[in-house]
């Protein structure tokens, strides 16, 4: 059981010597007071250098009641500064929670940049996941007036392409994943698209690429948006939240799907049903995968 009769500050600093034997969670660890304030504004910067009283267990142990069985990743981050985490680690989410809970801003700067480069199916994902899209489009004939000068109009006439894609996946985390992956382009800036109803693994994408004879202003005033895919592995910067760095944009169908296959095979997807011709699937009208 831990001690909770805290030593006042001055004998805290002269109890912490190396080495530090740490109780936490029921997990016995030892290290060096290097190692522990190695990050001096975290939770663990601050107990270690007196700041914060430590508690001490039965067995002198300084006692930390916290998650003991990631708190090894931790000590070795603070040890190494390097995130070294073996293959198919399945704590990902716990350790984020320690380390916000720790307050160790640079390892969850690391722990985001590992998450960005792993793919879901490496995660954990259920085998069997499976994504129906069923994608379709619309030409449309736009009549609008083209200014020269006060009170001097022209009337032009312009073709639209309105492409739609409804798309159902069994596996939230995916569907998620996409809503990351894809952009639309609106007047105020990129916008994700959003699920249509939080209870439902649904996502419907609508947008309409801007023809080149078809003014910006003209396009805004339409309410149309485009729709762009941004790259993760061109996104990594200083900036660990800018995900859209570079977008390109979605200017047919055959670039959505070929962006969507490439997103679902690296996550384990395989083709299971195209329609109307399997050998032309890039110009599909329907499309299943199954992850494997």
């Amino acid at each position: 059981m831990p001690n909770l009769n805290s030593p006042d500050d001055n004998s805290n600093r002269t109890s912490l010597r190396d080495p530090v034997s740490l109780n936490v969670g029921g997990e016995i660890y030892t290290t060096t007071l290097d190692t522990l304030t190695r990050c001096r504004d975290s939770m663990l910067g601050a107990m270690f250098s007196g700041q914060i009283p430590a508690l001490r267990d039965n067995g002198g142990n300084v006692f930390i009641d916290r998650d003991g069985k990631v708190f090894r990743y931790i000590l070795n981050y603070l040890r190494s500064s390097s995130l070294d985490l073996p293959d198919g680690f399945s704590e990902l989410a716990l350790l984020r929670r320690e380390a916000d809970f720790f307050q160790i801003r640079p390892l969850l700067e690391e722990i985001c940049r590992y998450e960005a480069s792993v793919p879901l199916s490496l995660r954990g994902g259920p085998l069997g996941a499976m994504i129906v899209v069923n994608v379709d489009s619309k030409v449309r004939v736009l009549h609008f007036n083209l200014r020269h000068g006060p009170e001097n109009y022209e009337l032009r006439t312009c073709s639209v392409r309105a492409f739609t894609v409804d798309l159902f996946c069994t596996w939230r985390a995916f569907l998620a994943l996409l809503c990351e992956r894809f952009s639309y382009r609106t007047p105020q800036g990129l916008a994700n698209p959003r699920p249509c109803n939080p209870s439902q693994n649904r996502l419907k994408l609508e947008w309409v690429p801007r023809p080149d004879e078809l003014p910006q202003d003209q396009y805004d005033k339409q309410s149309y948006r485009g729709l762009t895919v941004s790259n993760p592995e061109l996104a990594q910067s200083d900036d660990i939240t800018n995900m859209h760095w570079n977008p390109s944009d979605i200017k047919d169908m055959q670039e959505f799907v070929e962006e969507l296959l490439k997103v679902s095979l690296a996550e384990g997807f395989k083709v299971d049903l195209v329609t109307p011709d399997p050998a032309e699937i890039l110009n599909c009208t329907s499309l299943r995968l199954v992850k494997g």
